[in-house]
């Protein structure tokens, strides 16, 4: 079972699941990075521009931390470009024993998500001006601003947002703004919304091109993601 909940650090989620063991699990692209706690050990996943797929080999109880799309490497301090479509132990990425430190707090905690909350949330406050411009960026690409604007109105040449974007995301804002773009598509399906008037809306050319989105970024047909 899944469950989400909006963070108290702002625009990232806190999710817990019930694993199973071997029950595969479809993730979706969605321009975020996440920690995860799991097994006793804290593990990085990575921005996503395919569906990861996940198979516990064990049943487990979960607690993820969901960062806003470019809050990730401000939290964890590790460019995001080197963390595209990888799942790796924050150990690899930080000095093992601040790791172990952490992971020893979280182990003696009967609340797991709200202490990882305050770990990162101590972090970011140190990023928070950068983090306010990627912000404002992040939401007019999910908005459906062209990324042509989207410097103008965030104060950087169209090269600087893109170096930015690398960093920050894993790739560049058009890859973001497509990624953004199917996450939207999905939830309107989800909702009931069909998928001719989910292109429509969304400035897709056709269903057709909707239909070739969703297969390269989600590796199935739409129908398989209601």
């Amino acid at each position: 079972m899944y469950r989400e909940r909006a963070s108290r650090i702002s625009g990232a989620v806190l999710w817990t699941s019930e694993s199973v063991a071997d029950a595969e699990h479809r993730i979706l692209p969605d321009g975020s990075m996440d920690v995860i706690w799991l097994g006793g050990r804290l593990v990085v996943a990575g921005p996503d521009t395919i569906a990861h797929m996940s198979t516990p080999a064990e049943t487990a109880r979960i607690v993820g931390l969901r960062f806003a799309p470019g809050q990730g490497p401000a939290a964890l301090g590790a460019p995001a470009d080197g963390l595209v479509n990888t799942r790796v132990p924050l150990a690899e990425l930080w000095n093992p024993v601040r790791v172990r430190r952490w992971e020893s707090r979280l182990s003696g905690s009967p609340a797991p998500g709200r202490l990882l909350e305050q770990l990162a949330g101590e972090r970011l406050d140190e990023a928070a001006p950068d983090l306010r411009l990627l912000a404002t960026a992040t939401g007019l690409l999910r908005a459906g601003a062209p990324v042509a604007s989207v410097g103008a109105r965030v104060g950087l040449s169209e090269r600087q947002l893109h170096r930015r974007s690398v960093r920050a995301y894993g790739y560049g804002p058009k890859t973001l703004s497509r990624i953004l773009r199917f996450g939207r598509a999905v939830e309107m399906v989800r909702a009931g919304t069909s998928p001719a008037a989910v292109a429509a809306r969304l400035a897709y050319a056709d269903q057709a091109h909707l239909a070739r989105e969703v297969r390269q970024l989600a590796g199935v047909p739409l129908g398989a993601l209601g």
